[in-house]
């Protein structure tokens, strides 16, 4: 079976050795690359199963690369960690809502990262969402073709909108998602929402599912994910 690999863009040397050691150790292919234009490049050539990137980066700066990324046929599905050294609540929250899977900040533990890409990789392998699939969590089940919601073999009737956005975070299982990511993912780009709103819901979603609503944890200052079971 070939490696899977990873691509890591860093400017700094020193990084990129540990990476690539630690990776290696890990099984993974690594590609190196020390600049955001030079990673942009070698993904769209040929897309890795995985991006590093760094924020900090001399020219285009990591946002714009995972902004270009994402907005490109070939590319957007590769899934991104970012690993940098500013770790600010707004740098977070920036680097998420524009589609990175991850969010790691430096000086970081090389077994901890190792352990977040591969969550990150088991989710794009096992967890391919299916817009028409079922999902079943634990004494949860949401389908999407009956627009059911079961909690313990009993239904709950839930809004439209809460219907949605529980959808959309159980498919996506353990990842993060800001208020606004969660707005796009299940209503579409063209509602406005504040993130106030989508507050309440989860406070409705969490009533109505009782003792099933400990599935939807708030991450502070980011967003919202479901537990990842």
């Amino acid at each position: 079976m070939a490696k899977q690999r990873i691509l890591v863009v860093d400017d700094e040397e020193d990084i990129l050795e540990l990476l690539k050691y630690n990776l290696s150790r890990e099984g993974y292919a690594t590609d190196c690359v020390t600049s955001g234009e030079e990673g942009l490049r070698v993904a769209e050539r040929a897309p890795p199963d995985l991006m590093i990137l760094d924020l900090m980066l001399p020219g285009m700066d990591g946002l714009e690369v995972c902004r270009k990324l994402k907005g490109g046929d070939r590319t957007r599905q590769v899934p991104i960690v970012m690993l940098t050294a500013k770790g600010e609540e707004a740098d977070i929250v920036a680097g998420l809502e524009l589609g990175a899977d991850d969010y790691i900040t430096k000086p970081f533990s090389p077994r901890v990262l190792a352990a977040r890409i591969k969550a990150v990789l088991r989710r794009r392998d096992e967890s391919a969402p299916d817009a028409e699939a079922a999902v079943h969590v634990g004494d949860l089940s949401v389908d999407p073709v009956r627009h059911e919601v079961l909690v313990k073999g009993k239904p709950v009737e839930l809004t439209y909108t809460e219907f949605q956005i529980l959808h959309f975070l159980a498919r996506g299982p353990g990842r993060v998602f800001t208020r606004y990511q969660i707005v796009d993912g299940a209503q579409g780009g063209d509602v406005v929402v504040t993130d106030r709103s989508v507050d309440v819901h989860m406070v409705s979603l969490r009533r109505k599912l009782s003792s099933c609503g400990q599935y939807i944890q708030t991450v502070r200052g980011v967003g919202y994910r479901f537990k990842d079971a």
